[in-house]
């Protein structure tokens, strides 16, 4: 069994209008809420063993914050994948398809509107939007990440900051 977390970036900053949108980091808003996130991840008792995450600057701040939040002896690793720059459906699953199954608990960190839109192919479960540093988490049967397409797969939970 594999597990994965569909994580869409935290909240970024618009201060500087001639930054290019790969450039911009995260807000306070972003930087509160990607720790908060992790939080909430532990008491559910999801850690990941890996965080993949887009190469834009608000991705890889968020993956990092959330990494930096579990025990320095089980932190996960952080990998970084530039085709994950807003990426399609079909790369985020082809990006899933090449994981190294040492891994059982994958957190992919990306941008809409693809992530949500992948999110919407996993399970019945449908969600609008995932809001910035939102979760949404899936337990998938099958012991290899390149089944990912035809395994079946549970929906475990969505969580977003805002959610009380």
């Amino acid at each position: 069994m594999k597990t994965l977390l569909l994580i869409r970036h935290a909240k970024s900053s618009w201060a500087n209008p001639h930054q290019s949108d790969f450039e911009r980091p995260l807000n306070e808003r972003g930087l509160h809420d990607a720790p908060l996130m992790a939080g909430r991840l532990q008491k559910h008792k999801l850690r990941p063993d890996l965080f993949i995450s887009s190469t834009a600057i608000r991705a890889r701040q968020t993956a990092s914050l959330m990494a930096l939040e579990w025990e320095q002896k089980q932190q996960p690793s952080i990998a970084w994948a530039e085709k994950l720059y807003l990426a399609s459906p079909e790369v985020i699953e082809e990006t899933l398809c090449e994981m190294n199954n040492q891994y059982n608990c994958v957190a992919l960190v990306a941008h809409n509107p693809g992530i949500t839109d992948y999110a919407n192919r996993l399970t019945q479960v449908r969600i609008d939007n995932m809001p910035t540093c939102s979760v949404f988490a899936v337990l998938i049967h099958a012991n290899n990440w390149k089944d990912i397409a035809t395994a079946k797969k549970e929906f475990l939970l969505f969580d977003y900051p805002k959610n009380k």
